[in-house]
């Protein structure tokens, strides 16, 4: 894809002119530089090396979050590939919760409203109730909390695959419960923002206004470093 230099630098002076991003600006010698977000999960250091100002430095394998193939609202299936070079920001949720299921909900409707147009970022929802959430059940809730397909994927698959992107790949938990009778689930209800490499650069809880307006400007930080990795070409 051909780099358009004037369409980036106008997404990126529009990102700047957001006060709550510059808490993330550090000033260094007269220039402004961005604090990049942190980089989470397991990490090792790797044989090969960088170099900067004339010392190598060793490269650092970080945490990716493994491929998958799941189905949404739609009965798409869905892998990565589906969100080649996007930034991600995804929950856990089941369609017979509520409470923080419908507050997470009403957060993430917000986050897809305004980026909207952006088509570097796309919005996901998990679930993690394989046996009832069905593509139908999916469709019809989907509708109920405004869920495009293609903007924001409601996903769900086999137990198993769930169970392993959520443990090993989200690095979250999720639990099945028998209460009275009826099944629940007891989860992380948090956010995740995933950069194009399918790592994770923050957590963020769903029910709290304070992280969500955090998530806010640090999306807003991501877009920030993306778009300098696509001008320096990495």
């Amino acid at each position: 894809m051909k780099y358009n230099p004037i369409k980036k630098i106008l997404i990126l002076v529009t990102i700047l002119a957001v006060p709550g991003f510059l808490y993330y600006l550090l000033q260094e010698k007269g220039k402004n530089r961005y604090k990049p977000l942190a980089i989470y999960g397991p990490k090792k250091v790797a044989s090969t090396f960088h170099t900067v100002r004339g010392k190598q430095i060793p490269d650092t394998v970080y945490h990716v979050i493994k491929d998958f193939k799941l189905v949404n609202q739609k009965t798409d299936t869905l892998t990565w590939d589906n969100y080649k070079g996007k930034i991600v920001l995804l929950n856990l949720f089941y369609t017979n919760g509520s409470g923080g299921v419908d507050f997470a909900n009403k957060a993430m409707a917000t986050f897809a409203n305004v980026y909207e147009k952006n088509t570097m970022i796309h919005f996901v929802g998990l679930s993690i109730d394989s046996q009832n959430d069905t593509p139908e059940v999916l469709a019809e809730y989907a509708r109920k909390i405004s869920a495009n397909a293609g903007k924001w994927d409601l996903l769900s698959g086999d137990s198993i695959q769930v169970n392993k992107l959520v443990k090993n790949g989200l690095l979250l938990d999720a639990l099945k419960v028998t209460e009275n009778g009826k099944t629940k689930f007891t989860y992380s209800n948090m956010f995740v923002l995933l950069d194009s490499q399918h790592r994770i650069r923050g957590y963020y809880e769903a029910t709290n206004q304070e992280a969500l307006s955090k998530l806010d400007d640090e999306i807003k930080v991501l877009v920030a470093e993306e778009l300098r990795n696509m001008k320096d070409g990495r």
